[in-house]
């Protein structure tokens, strides 16, 4: 049932990840906007697609120029450097791009922007130079009816994009511009909110572990690889080796994703996160030094795309293997691991198959979409991690107090009760234990008479003596038991299970025990005196603290059903044998393992007082196992 439930988990984030592609795909994609389209250098436009803040993408129609071809027809983003898939010829180099406008309409100032030029680039437009630098590019005229020669010409040195591989946009002025805010606003938050996540994790480094450090980590790269968009908008130097920092900004980001689902999986240190690290980090740099390589090898442009291919196809792998050991684990934050796996596994896939098919107008590309949503969800991870912290921290602080005041309480009236009762019993006994006793002693000094038969009965005296002090001692018990006089009142299951926590959770650490309450979904009543309820369960809870050894567990849960509380007591104790079942409920029962201390009397007590609040308890137990009871109560409205 587990893993169906994880299956569909990941099924619905699947549908709901494909299906927001599916809408950015075709509502926020260059090459899926409608005509006019480019054809054998020439683009028909008229005033048309010009009015109501249209956009026209300029991908199809260029002629290409360069050390090898003429006027060659191509799109933009067909190739991603001057190397054009044939590996033995240098990527970079002097390159042209020359579409001509033919504008059908009245005149109109219009606007072509340019993104991400990472080349130096010149934009001239009819042989006027109106444009040059590095990064971004736009540029303002009027257009006219008729023909204008729009030209770029570009010159490239390193990196492994060259040319102009990005489509440019045309259209009037408050178009572009109102296009570039809103892009320009989108890049700013996914820029600025993983930076407030990581110094928020930055109060976190000292309690949160390694798990906050990763977390920071991964937020500063994604910011990182994030600013490209501010790097080539305001043309900064560093534009022709961004993409050396844009690289390892994402090799980081993909390395603390692992990371982070390693250590929510708690196999932190493991054999297989030593090998996966160990790739993570080999793997990049091979890539960096690939990059270097560009300039002076042709092909370490296609070996670099290969091995970027091998490097997310093996993250991508390692995100799924450690996100279902995550769910092995099946702690509060496997839902989290199993969410953000399935979402980096999306973006990683979506990146692989769509580099070439999708640029988006607005916002950002699929995987920064799924960056984005990452940074989120571990965020969301630390939020309610740190709160759990400190609410555990503040019930430690606050309630500690309390909790020291009333178990002294406790205990020092179960001090008071255990002297009381001691008085009481030597008090009454006093005078027959000692005549009883000084007899036997007197035939035992004497020897008149004294046989082995004599000394069997002497030693039958002496036992039947000591029994019946115990049964003495269990019928104070009882006597006590019966002067509890408060009244009746409905008790909270959910309030029950949290007291049982706090008084016996640290009685059990201190015997190396772990002491475990699962409350019920929503909460219930029975009717009851709260006194009685705590002696009930104190005789259950010591008896299994009795029976459990160290590294043991003790479990207290709670279910409802056909208007029935169900509160089970279980144990991974010694057990009880088979036949001493039917008569452990009995009155001055003391089983086989319980004949020097017990005296029959505590699940005596705990069976009356089930029955007098109209309930029913039973037991089931193997040898070596464990003990489990099981005690049905009617719920109260």
């Amino acid at each position: 049932m587990k893993h169906k439930k994880d299956l569909w988990q990941i099924l619905a984030v699947l549908v709901v990840l494909v299906t927001f592609f599916l809408i950015l795909f075709y509502a926020d994609n260059k090459y899926e906007t409608p005509p006019p389209y480019g054809k054998s250098g020439r683009i028909n436009i008229d005033e048309q697609d010009i009015i109501h803040n249209n956009l026209i993408f300029l991908i199809d129609g260029w002629l290409l120029t360069d050390g090898r071809v003429t006027d060659k027809p191509t799109y933009i983003g067909e190739f991603s450097n001057l190397q054009r898939r044939d590996w033995l010829l240098s990527p970079h180099g002097k390159a042209s791009y020359r579409l001509t406008i033919c504008y059908a309409g009245k005149p109109v100032v219009v606007s072509v922007n340019f993104p991400q030029l990472s080349s130096t680039y010149s934009i001239s437009l009819n042989g006027m130079q109106l444009a040059s630098g590095k990064g971004n590019g736009c540029i303002t005229f009027l257009m006219t009816p008729g023909e204008h020669v729009l030209l770029v010409e570009t010159v490239s040195k390193i990196g492994y994009y060259s040319g102009m591989y990005f489509p440019p946009a045309l259209g009037a002025a408050e178009a572009i511009s109102q296009v570039e805010n809103i892009q320009g606003l989108a890049y700013a938050l996914a820029f600025l909110l993983p930076l407030a996540l990581a110094v928020f994790t930055l109060f976190l480094w000292r309690t949160g572990g390694s798990i906050s450090r990763c977390f920071g980590l991964m937020c500063c790269c994604y910011a990182l690889y994030m600013s490209r968009y501010f790097i080539f908008l305001f043309s900064m130097q560093v534009v022709p080796y961004w993409f050396i920092i844009q690289s390892m900004a994402l090799y980081g980001l993909c390395f603390c994703v692992v990371r982070l689902t390693v250590l929510a999986s708690g196999v932190d240190g493991g054999r297989a996160w030593k090998w996966v690290r160990g790739v993570l980090l080999v793997l990049p740099s091979i890539l960096i030094i690939l990059s270097l390589l560009i300039p002076l090898i042709p092909w370490a442009v296609f070996a670099h795309g290969r091995v970027t291919d091998l490097y997310y196809i093996f993250t991508f792998c390692c995100a799924v293997y450690f996100t279902e050991r995550g769910l092995m684990v099946k702690n509060w934050e496997s839902r989290y691991v199993l969410v953000g796996g399935t979402v980096f596994g999306a973006g990683l896939v979506h990146n692989l198959l769509f580099s070439n098919h999708f640029e988006p107008i607005r916002f950002f590309w699929q995987f920064e979409w799924c960056g984005l949503l990452l940074v989120v969800l571990f965020g969301a991870m630390m939020v309610y991690r740190s709160r759990r912290i400190l609410r555990e921290n503040d019930e430690l602080t606050n309630h500690l107090e309390e909790q020291v005041k009333k178990r002294t309480q406790e205990v020092t009236l179960l001090l008071e009760e255990r002297k009381a009762f001691f008085s009481d019993m030597a008090h009454d006994l006093k005078a027959p234990v000692f005549a009883t006793q000084s007899f036997i002693e007197a035939i035992r000094r004497s020897g008149v008479g004294v046989d082995t038969e004599l000394c069997g009965y002497l030693d039958q005296a002496e036992a039947r003596q000591w029994e019946m002090a115990r049964r003495l001692q269990g019928l104070s018990a009882i006597n006590a038991l019966d002067k509890i006089e408060e009244e009746r009142v409905r008790v909270s299951i959910l309030e029950l299970l949290s007291e049982l926590y706090a008084v016996y959770h640290g009685e059990a650490q201190v015997q190396s025990v772990y002491f475990t309450v699962n409350p019920p979904a929503q909460d219930a009543f029975v009717t009851a005196q709260p006194q009685k309820l705590n002696i009930l369960f104190e005789n259950l809870i010591y008896n299994a603290l009795r029976a459990t050894p160290p590294e043991g567990s003790i479990t207290v849960s709670a279910n409802l059903g056909n208007g029935k509380i169900y509160v089970t007591v279980a144990d991974t104790g010694c057990g009880i044998p088979k036949n001493e079942l039917p008569l452990v409920f009995k009155r001055f029962y003391v089983g086989e393992n319980n004949r020097e201390s017990g005296t029959g009397l505590g699940l005596y007590i705990v069976h009356s007082i089930v029955n007098e609040f109209g309930g029913t308890i039973h037991v089931d137990s193997k040898v070596g196992e464990g003990t489990k009871f099981v005690i049905e109560f009617p719920a109260t409205d």
